[in-house]
């Protein structure tokens, strides 16, 4: 099992959202990346809770968070178990006054809750192995000192990657 961070959430070819997990110790360009697709408002939770905002209305992801601080719990930590027939499955493991409980979850709501809590993520090795993605698409070079080269390498990264997103397909990563 590796830890991972959430590197943002992207639009696949067919405007369908995809959330980016990298192994928390990997510099960019090194090892996998993990592309799970995820609906619309999950993408939002995802987004809203990365930018660290607060939206107007508690999120049903909010409404979680503030549920498990009212009861004296937290969540533990989140696990991306396995993928099977293309289908992504997660696990909330949840601190609670009368002990653990680990509960099954949609990895976007996992992310979403695990982002609110600061909780850590992690990812089964096979599922990383199975379904990740080389993370070349996002090396890191070293920055220019000019910030019209700053700005043409920033595009040419850019560019890459959404053509990768264009090409890619969900089934591309079926188990």
């Amino acid at each position: 099992m590796v830890q991972v961070r959430v590197l943002g959430v992207a639009l696949d070819a067919a405007k369908q959202h995809v959330v980016l997990l990298k192994p928390l110790l990997e510099a960019g360009g090194e090892g996998r990346i993990l592309p799970i697709w995820i609906g619309a408002q999950e993408a939002t939770s995802i987004l809203v809770a990365l930018q660290g905002e607060q939206a107007p209305r508690p999120l049903s992801h909010d409404l979680l968070t503030t549920l498990f601080e009212a009861v004296d719990s937290r969540i533990a930590q989140v696990v991306i178990t396995r993928i099977d027939d293309g289908t992504f499955y997660a696990e909330l493991t949840i601190a609670t006054p009368t002990g653990t409980q680990v509960i099954d979850a949609r990895p976007s709501d996992a992310v979403a809750l695990a982002l609110r809590a600061d909780a850590p993520i992690h990812v089964a090795d096979e599922v990383l192995e199975t379904a990740g993605i080389e993370a070349e698409l996002l090396e890191e070079h070293d920055e220019p000192d000019d910030p019209d080269e700053v700005r043409a390498a920033e595009e040419a990264k850019l560019r890459e990657f959404k053509r990768f997103i264009d090409d890619v397909d969900p089934e591309d990563f079926q188990g």
